[in-house]
């Protein structure tokens, strides 16, 4: 195993855990308490967390199993994730929780022992063990931040966003796509103030198109938590602009995103 996975995973656990903490001690009223996501409760979000897990396990570990869910996802291809969410979110909160640890501990095995080398399938392209550990963890953190501002518990980002902001980047073209978009030729400047205060940055300095600012601002964006006019980023050029009205790191159409606060 790599050193990145190994922080991939390390990372992909303590958020994990953060989020275990917050909701092990809901009743059931806490539990059904709604979510920004508009039909998602906090049940919802962590079933979501459960059911994706439990899925990439056997994407990589049983391909018959791996294909009812292709097929399923195909016959339904708007509706099928949400109705895994909803239907795992049926079991009662001591039942969920034992599910969802029992596949994070799955999850993060499967990848320790899967070939370095080679590529899982997916609903996308086909993902290493470190871009899955990498896509975990983006979930993780986003359907966290749901439940935290639907139970109003605050938490300080920590460096681990890193992992969310690089995402971020790379799916810069994907973003385009998806909006039906012809993605730039040219690379992007993006720079990035960390929770630490370290400044992160992808792409030629002199790039003509930029984005500046907060990456915790970035991260909310790019997983459609915060309206771009909450995110605190900074635009220079037209192409730099229109990315911070479309940015999407997740797979799948381009969702509704949130009203400014």
């Amino acid at each position: 195993m790599s050193d990145l996975l190994d922080d991939l995973l390390a990372d992909l656990k303590s958020e994990g855990d953060q989020l275990w903490t917050t909701v092990s001690g809901l009743d059931d009223d806490g539990w059904r308490t709604p979510t920004p996501a508009p039909g998602w409760d906090v049940a919802t979000q962590v079933a979501h967390l459960l059911w994706t897990d439990e899925v990439a396990v056997l994407a990589a570990t049983d391909k018959a199993a791996w294909d009812d869910v292709v097929i399923a996802a195909m016959e339904d291809p708007e509706g099928f994730v949400d109705a895994g969410a909803r239907e795992i979110a049926r079991l009662t909160p001591t039942a969920l929780l034992a599910r969802w640890g029992g596949a994070r501990e799955d999850l993060a095995r499967t990848l320790r022992e899967y070939p370095s080398r080679e590529r899982m399938p997916w609903f996308g392209p086909p993902m290493s063990p470190a871009s899955m550990a990498t896509a975990r963890f983006m979930e993780t953190w986003a359907h966290a931040h749901d439940v935290y501002d639907a139970l109003d518990v605050s938490f300080e980002p920590t460096d681990r966003i890193r992992h969310v902001a690089h995402l971020g980047v790379r799916t810069r073209n994907f973003a385009f796509v998806t909006n039906d978009l012809e993605p730039p030729a040219e690379e992007f400047r993006v720079e990035l103030t960390a929770p630490s205060g370290e400044q992160w940055t992808w792409g030629p300095e002199d790039a003509a198109q930029r984005v500046t600012g907060p990456a915790h601002g970035f991260c909310l964006l790019v997983t459609q938590r915060v309206h771009r006019s909450d995110a605190g980023l900074t635009a220079e050029g037209a192409d730099a602009d229109t990315w911070l009205d479309i940015a999407q790191c997740f797979a799948g159409p381009s969702g509704e995103g949130r009203a400014p606060r």
